[in-house]
C-alpha cells in the first residue's frame, strides 16, 4: 500500500502523490554520467516568447486589461495545497518576489526589492545576506524587513503542525534569520548547504499573514491584509467570478501602465464566445480557437469561411437526416431538427468570427512538457524490462510533431526530466534509454518471459462454464434490444465518446471541414454511420455500458489489440453549437491544451496541489466507477505494424500482456487522447495491448493517478529554474511510513532507485553551479534508465490577445512585467469600463495591418495544405 505525502516540491502546480517502489538499491549503470549526447546544454529556448514587446515609452498610461483565467481562487496563500495558477498570477502582480526568471527560465535578482543578495559565508555555515531596496514598503507603509522573513520561515519549515502547508522545501534547512548591520539587512544562516537558496521568500508576504497559524490558514484566502507590488488588490468576486488588481499608489518602481487589471474567470469551453463578444482583451485558449482567429483572419481578405456554400459549415450535414429505422414522417422531422440546428450553428459561428477578427494569436512553447508515464508498483510495469520496451517502442519525434508540427512550433522531444532546452540546467541525457528500435523492445520482452502464442488463463473473477455462457447470451441479446430500440443512433451522436478510439484511417486522414468550423459535429449529429465503431458508441443518456461492470469485460477490442471504455458526455453536435468548437479525430489535428490547475482546467496537464490521499474506500469506489465506463470500439486498424506483427497476444504464465492507459475523457483533453492513440498503436507493433479507458477530469488524478489505478498515463509536469529542490519529490524512491506502507510524494509512477535519491540530495547541498548541474545530470541518466516516465514534447503555449496589448502574451520561461504591461498606440486604448468592449475595430485594423503579406503562390499552397491537415495558427505582430 502507498501513501500520498505533502509535497517537498516548490511550485505550486505540481501535487502530492503516492508512489510504492519496486526496484531497490543502485541501477548497475555504471556509464550513466556520461552518456548524453556530447555536453549539451541549452543555451537559446526552443521557442522565443511572443508577447507583443514595446518600449514603455510607446504603451499608453491607463486602461483596464481583461485577462482570462481558468478559476477565480480558492486562495490567496500560493503556499497552501488548493492554490492554483490565478493564485500565483495575483501573487506576481501584488506581492514581493525577490527573484524573478528572465527569457531563459534562469533566477535573476529584482532590484525593485533587493540591491543585493549572496552567500557571504560558507564555513562553518552558510550564511546568505539581503540588501533590501530601502523604498521597498507593504501598502500599510511599514518597511519589508527581518520580521517579514522571519515569520515566513517559521511557518513553512515544517516545525509546527499548525500550519496547513502544502511545501516547504528549503525552509527546513534554516537553522535562523536575524537582522544584519541595520534593518535593511536579513542575514539568512543554513544549517546544511542550500544551492537554491534564490527560490526561498517569493513570494514573500507580510508577517500579518505568516505570523500565525489562523492568519495563515484562513486569513489570505479572500483578502490580503498588506501588499508590496506594482498593484494591489481591490477585490476578489466570487459570484460576478473576477478579480480586480489596481494600480498601488504606493509602488516605489515604474509606474504601471495599466490603471487595472480584472482577471475574469472564463471556462476554455467558452473563451471563443467570449473573445468573439469584445469581452476579453487577452485568453490563453486552445488550439481549435488559435485556428479559427487564423481563419477569421484569412477571411476578412476575401478567403472562402464556413457555410452553406462552402460546405464546410453546418447546413452541409442537414440534408442526412438520422433516423434510418423511423418513419417517412419522422425522417422528415428530423431533417427539419437538423436543419434548424445548422441555421442557428451557421448564424452562431459566423457572428463569432467576425469578432475573432479582432485578435492575434502569440504563441511560444510553454515551460512544461508532457510525459507518458508507468505505474510500476504491480503487474507487468513492476517488471523494469517491461517499461524499458515500452519506452523503446515510443517515437517521440513522431509523437512531438503530430502536436506542434501544427502548430509551427519547434517539435524536438526533451531530453531531459529535469530542465528544458534553453535553461542552464538542460542537457540531453536520454542515450541513457536509448532510441525508438521495435527489434530491441521486442527482445526486452522476450527477456522477461513474455512471448507470443502462449496458451491464456481465465482472468480472476471471469465467470466460467455455464454461468459465462448465459452471460454471453444475455449480452447479445442486449446489444440486439438496443439496436431495435434505436439506442444505436443515439449512441452514434455521440462523437465526443468516440474521439479516444477513432479507426486508423479516420484517425491518420485529413479532415473534411477546418478546424474550428461546426461542420463536423454536425454532420455526426445529422448523419447516419455504418461503422461498428460508431454502432458501439456510448448514447447520451448518460448510460456505463461495459458487460457485468468487470475493467475490459466487454469492451470491444480493436485491430490493435486496444480496449476504449469512455463515460458518456452528451451528443457532440449540442456541446459544439454551445460552445463553438468542433474536435476533429484527425491525428494531425492538435485539438485542445493542457490547462494549468485550478477549476475548469484540463484534467491531465498538471498533478493539481492538495491532491488529498484517497482512502481504500474511495479507491475502490473510482475503480468500479472508471471500469462501469461505456464500452465501445477501438477501431485503430493496424496496417502500419504488419511488418513487425507478432504471430500471437504475448502472454506470460497463461495471461495476456494488456496494459490499462487511463486517460481524461473532457471536452478539453483531445490533445492527450490523439496522443494517447498514437502511443496504443506503437505499442501493439511490438505485441503489447492497451485498454484504454477514459475517465471524468475531475476523477483523473485524484482517483487513477494519485492512487496508482493504471499502467499508463499522460500528464504534465512544469519545468523549474530549481531542479534539485523541485526534482526530487517527483522522481525519488518512496520513504517507508510508521505504518509499514510508503510514502509518496509527486512519484505518480512508483519508480525511483536509491542512487536517485543521493545524487538529488547532493546537487541540493552542492554550492558550486557546475558541480550540482553535472550530479542532476547523473540524476536524470538514471531516471531514464528506470523508464518510469517518458517525457514526450513540450507542450505548446496559445494566447488570443488584442494586438494593441503590449508586453503580454505566451511568455514563454519568464515572468511577466506586470507593470509593463498595457495598450499601445493611443492612449488609454483599454477600455475604462471591463464590461465594454476595449475597441475592437481599430484592433482589427492593426491586425490586419500586422499580418504579413503572402504572394499568391504562397496563397496557393496555403490552401492547398489546409486539405490535408489543419493549419496551425500563426503568431501574428503588430509592430
Amino acid at each position: 500500500m502507498s501513501k500520498v505525502g505533502a509535497p517537498r516540491g516548490r511550485t505550486c502546480s505540481r501535487t502530492i502523490r503516492s508512489v510504492a517502489l519496486i526496484t531497490t538499491g543502485v541501477l548497475a549503470l555504471p556509464a550513466l554520467a556520461s552518456c548524453s549526447s556530447g555536453d549539451e546544454r541549452g543555451e537559446v529556448p526552443a521557442a522565443a516568447q511572443d508577447v507583443g514587446p514595446a518600449e514603455r515609452d510607446r504603451i499608453a498610461d491607463g486602461g483596464t486589461l481583461r485577462w482570462a483565467v481558468d478559476t477565480v481562487p480558492t486562495t490567496l496563500n500560493t503556499f497552501q495545497a488548493d492554490a492554483d495558477a490565478t493564485t500565483s498570477r495575483v501573487a506576481g502582480a501584488v506581492l514581493p518576489s525577490l527573484f524573478t526568471l528572465d527569457k531563459t527560465g534562469r533566477p535573476q535578482r529584482n532590484p525593485d526589492y533587493l540591491e543585493s543578495a549572496k552567500i557571504v559565508e560558507r564555513e562553518p555555515k552558510q550564511v546568505v545576506l539581503y540588501k533590501l531596496n530601502q523604498q521597498a514598503v507593504w501598502s500599510d507603509g511599514r518597511e519589508l524587513g527581518a520580521p517579514d522573513f522571519v515569520a515566513q520561515w517559521r511557518a513553512l519549515s515544517g516545525k509546527d503542525s499548525a500550519y496547513w502547508t502544502a511545501r516547504n522545501a528549503g525552509y527546513e534547512r534554516i537553522q535562523k534569520i536575524e537582522r544584519g548591520a541595520n534593518d535593511l539587512e536579513v542575514r539568512v544562516t543554513f544549517n546544511k548547504p542550500y544551492a537554491d537558496w534564490r527560490g526561498l521568500f517569493s513570494p514573500l508576504y507580510p508577517k500579518d499573514v505568516m505570523g500565525a497559524p489562523n492568519s495563515f490558514n484562513d486569513g489570505a484566502r479572500n483578502k490580503l491584509k498588506a501588499t508590496a507590488g506594482p498593484f494591489q488588490l481591490k477585490e476578489l468576486d466570487r459570484e460576478d467570478r473576477q478579480v480586480t488588481l489596481i494600480r498601488n499608489p504606493r509602488w516605489w518602481g515604474a509606474r504601471p501602465k495599466l490603471d487595472s487589471i480584472v482577471l475574469s474567470a472564463v471556462s476554455r469551453d467558452k473563451r471563443a464566445a467570449a473573445l468573439a463578444d469584445g469581452t476579453l482583451d487577452l485568453a490563453e485558449i486552445d488550439s481549435p480557437v488559435a485556428e479559427r482567429i487564423k481563419k477569421a483572419a484569412h477571411d476578412k481578405k476575401g478567403g472562402a469561411g464556413a457555410g452553406p456554400q462552402s460546405g464546410t459549415g453546418p447546413a452541409s450535414a442537414a440534408a442526412s437526416p438520422s433516423a434510418a429505422n423511423d418513419s417517412d414522417d419522422q425522417k422528415t422531422e428530423a431533417a427539419q431538427a437538423s436543419r434548424k440546428k445548422a441555421d442557428e450553428a451557421i448564424a452562431k459561428y459566423t457572428k463569432e468570427q467576425k469578432g475573432l477578427r479582432a485578435y492575434v494569436v502569440r504563441k511560444s512553447l510553454e515551460p512544461a512538457f508532457t510525459q507518458l508515464a508507468l505505474n510500476g508498483e504491480t503487474g507487468p510495469l513492476a517488471d523494469e524490462r517491461v517499461r524499458r520496451a515500452v519506452a523503446r517502442a515510443l517515437d517521440r519525434q513522431k509523437l512531438a510533431e503530430a502536436v506542434l508540427k501544427p502548430l509551427g512550433l519547434p517539435a524536438n522531444p526533451p531530453g531531459s526530466h529535469l530542465a528544458l532546452a534553453g535553461q542552464q540546467a538542460y542537457a540531453d541525457s536520454s542515450d541513457a534509454l536509448g532510441e525508438q528500435n521495435t527489434q530491441e523492445a521486442q527482445g526486452l520482452l522476450a527477456d522477461a518471459g513474455w512471448t507470443p502464442g502462449g496458451p491464456l488463463k481465465k482472468d480472476d473473477g471471469t465467470k466460467a462454464g455455464s454461468e459465462a455462457d448465459a452471460d454471453k447470451k444475455k449480452d447479445k441479446e442486449k446489444t440486439k434490444a438496443e439496436e431495435e430500440d434505436g439506442t444505436k443512433k443515439d449512441k452514434e451522436e455521440d462523437t465526443e465518446s468516440g474521439s479516444g478510439s477513432g479507426s486508423e484511417s479516420a484517425s491518420d486522414s485529413p479532415s473534411d471541414s477546418p478546424s474550428g468550423s461546426p461542420s463536423a459535429s454536425a454532420s455526426a449529429s445529422a448523419s447516419e454511420s455504418d461503422s461498428e465503431s460508431d454502432s458501439e458508441s456510448a448514447s447520451d443518456e448518460g448510460a456505463y455500458i461495459v458487460g457485468d461492470n468487470k475493467p475490459g469485460r466487454g469492451a470491444p477490442v480493436s485491430g490493435t489489440g486496444t480496449r476504449v471504455m469512455a463515460p458518456v458526455l452528451g451528443t457532440a453536435f449540442q456541446r459544439a453549437v454551445l460552445t463553438g468548437r468542433t474536435e476533429s479525430l484527425n491525428d494531425s489535428d492538435v485539438s485542445a491544451q493542457d490547462r494549468q490547475p485550478g477549476g475548469g482546467g484540463m484534467a491531465g496537464a498538471y498533478a493539481p496541489s492538495g491532491t488529498a490521499a484517497p482512502s481504500s474506500a474511495s479507491a475502490s469506489a473510482s475503480a468500479s466507477a472508471s471500469t462501469s465506463a461505456s464500452a465501445q470500439a477501438s477501431a485503430s486498424a493496424s496496417a502500419s505494424a504488419s511488418a513487425s506483427a507478432l504471430p500471437g497476444p504475448l502472454a506470460k504464465d497463461g495471461k495476456p500482456l494488456t496494459l490499462r492507459f487511463v486517460l481524461p475523457s473532457g471536452s478539453g483533453s483531445e490533445q492527450l487522447r490523439t496522443v494517447g492513440e498514437k502511443i496504443a498503436r506503437m505499442l501493439d507493433r511490438i505485441g503489447i495491448r492497451t485498454e484504454i479507458t477514459k475517465v471524468a477530469d475531475a476523477n483523473y488524478f485524484k482517483d487513477h493517478i494519485a492512487s496508482g489505478d493504471y499502467d499508463l498515463a499522460l500528464y504534465s509536469w512544469p519545468a523549474t529554474a530549481y531542479p534539485a529542490t523541485d526534482g526530487r519529490p517527483i522522481y525519488a524512491k518512496p520513504v517507508p511510513a510508521s505504518d509499514g506502507s510508503l510514502l509518496v510524494e509527486q512519484n505518480y509512477t512508483r519508480v525511483g532507485t536509491d542512487h536517485i535519491n543521493q545524487l538529488f540530495d547532493q546537487a541540493a547541498s552542492e554550492l558550486d553551479e557546475k558541480a550540482a548541474s553535472d550530479l542532476l545530470r547523473q540524476a536524470d541518466a538514471r531516471i531514464w534508465a528506470a523508464a518510469g516516465s517518458i517525457p514526450l514534447y513540450q507542450r505548446p503555449q496559445l494566447v488570443a490577445a488584442k494586438p494593441s496589448v503590449a508586453n503580454a502574451g505566451a511568455f514563454a520561461f519568464a515572468s511577466p512585467r506586470y507593470e509593463d504591461i498595457g495598450f499601445k498606440n493611443t492612449a488609454k486604448s483599454g477600455p475604462q469600463n471591463p464590461g465594454k468592449s476595449a475597441q475592437p475595430e481599430k484592433s482589427a485594423k492593426a491586425e490586419k495591418s500586422a499580418e504579413p503579406e503572402k504572394s499568391p503562390q504562397a496563397e496557393e499552397a496555403e490552401e492547398a495544405d489546409k486539405t490535408q491537415k489543419p493549419e496551425a495558427a500563426e503568431s501574428e505582430s503588430d509592430e
